[in-house]
């Protein structure tokens, strides 16, 4: 009609969003987000913005609604310095990649694009999840000496890299990294990461425009596995659903999408994309050892249909001479709460577990933890969450089965404490936060620790968050 491309596209967007307006089904009014990302993605292709290829000025602060896990890979990470949700928060997936990139990284900053203008000066802060719009100098200069505070911090951490984990009393704690990223390989060294505890493998599926065939699943699997050299590699099958939606990958439409059809259970109603993806894995790990775990088990039932498929691809492999793993682990994930009252029919089937507290607080409160209005709810340092893991851990004693934990929790400090005070031994972490846990790991006297939180679990509290850093401070822990 005689516009440009660029105009064609905002009128189409703006009849749209009039149309959307007037639903009155919430699903498909939800749904003018999906046309809005699309818009804003053909207007920056339009204007030359190849994706991969995102142009950024000097020390860029991201500002948006809301972004995908994969978003963040098409910016150039030497500068951008920091993200800014107005919908997001940092508990997302998104906010999980940020955090692998070492990229501060806020949420739930509702109008916030409103308020701001290109250029103005931002201060993103991701310890204390607050950002600072046009600060004064004071505050400024404030924010300056907190980050050479930091590097300080860090060059700390770095001196902290070789040396073991372990408590005044002599208990060896093993601090491992979670990964998901070809970048998040190269931080192994740097951050003193005893090997991988956690591999997200969906993120290489999240950043393709089609599905990983065969030859590309088994070269990343195999580049992983090199650059941890003799240090254990826990690969986690598929994990999609929820907020992780696969393009490409035809799905239906759900009320409730984060208890739905998602990770081992679609694995299970899709076996070929989880046959390929095991098979792949056996592939890559010829001759060395190889230990996957299945996401969101359930039932105990869904454990052993998995592993049956890991048995039948290493029986295809033998039938056509391949090599397989030299030894070969398969585990599951405890973060259902269902698994609670069934860990003993569980734990003799697995090789190992590995709790993933991110999912299983979400699901233990029916709190989703990337919802604003309900995210706060709960406090992970609170009895009910405390009890819980203390339950895992002593059954995984009993039956002498290897755990450890890979949320978020893992890579806190004060959380950490918890959790070694509890008898977790093994914890995964995002790679920043294994020289901050090492750190508090170094001044901890486990025994007394254990006499004090001993105390605390009896509380009839909501949260025991200050009571727990009251002992820790008491016993002169590093939190």
């Amino acid at each position: 009609s005689g516009l440009t491309a660029e105009a064609a596209v905002d009128r189409v967007r703006n009849e749209h969003r009039a149309r959307f307006a007037k639903a009155r089904d919430p699903y498909i009014r939800e749904r003018l987000h999906d046309f809005e990302d699309l818009a804003n993605r053909l207007l920056r292709v339009l204007a030359g913005d190849k994706p991969g290829e995102r142009e950024l000025p000097e020390d860029a602060i991201l500002v948006a609604r809301n972004l995908g896990p994969a978003d963040l890979l098409e910016y150039p990470r030497d500068r951008l310095k920091g993200v800014l949700l107005e919908e997001g928060s940092a508990a997302s997936h998104a906010g999980i990649v940020a955090r692998a990139l070492q990229i501060p990284c806020v949420g739930r900053l509702m109008g916030l694009r409103d308020r701001l203008s290109e250029g103005d000066l931002v201060i993103a802060d991701g310890e204390s999840g607050e950002a600072y719009l046009r600060p004064r100098p004071e505050m400024l200069e404030a924010v300056q000496q907190r980050i050479a505070v930091r590097e300080q911090r860090r060059a700390e951490f770095a001196l902290l890299r070789d040396v073991p984990a372990m408590t005044l009393d002599g208990t060896r704690i093993t601090l491992l990294s979670n990964a998901g990223l070809a970048v998040d390989l190269d931080t192994l060294d740097d951050a003193g990461s005893e090997g991988i505890g956690l591999f997200r493998t969906e993120f290489q599926f999240m950043v393709s425009e089609e599905l990983p065939r065969l030859e590309a699943q088994t070269q990343l699997y195999r580049r992983v596995l090199d650059a941890a050299g003799d240090r254990p590699v826990t690969f986690r099958t598929l994990d999609i659903g929820g907020d992780k939606v696969l393009p490409y990958l035809d799905a239906e439409r759900e009320e409730n999408p984060a208890l739905g059809r998602r990770a081992i259970r679609l694995g299970l109603d899709r076996p070929s994309l989880l046959r390929l993806q095991l098979r792949a894995l056996l592939h890559a790990a010829a001759g060395r050892e190889l230990r996957v775990m299945f996401p969101m088990i359930a039932m105990v039932e869904e454990f052993r249909a998995a592993r049956e498929m890991v048995d039948v691809e290493c029986a295809w492999a033998r039938r056509r001479g391949r090599a397989l793993p030299q030894l070969l682990r398969v585990g599951a994930m405890i973060e259902v709460p269902s698994l609670l009252f069934h860990l003993d029919a569980l734990l003799p089937l697995t090789d190992f577990v590995s709790v993933g507290t991110n999912d299983l607080l979400q699901y233990m409160y029916a709190a989703d933890r990337t919802n604003p209005l309900v995210s706060d709810r709960y406090d992970p340092l609170s009895p009910p969450s405390l009890r819980a893991l203390q339950e895992i851990q002593t059954r995984c004693a009993e039956t002498g089965t290897p755990v450890s934990v890979c949320g978020e929790l893992a890579g806190r400090p004060l959380e950490a404490f918890a959790l070694v005070t509890l008898g977790y031994t093994r914890l995964s972490a995002p790679a920043g936060g294994v020289g901050p846990v090492k750190r508090m790991v170094l001044s901890l006297d486990l025994p007394a620790a254990r006499r004090g939180m001993a105390n605390l679990l009896g509380s009839s509290a909501g949260s025991i968050r200050n009571e727990v850093e009251s002992l820790a401070r008491k016993l002169n822990v590093a939190v």
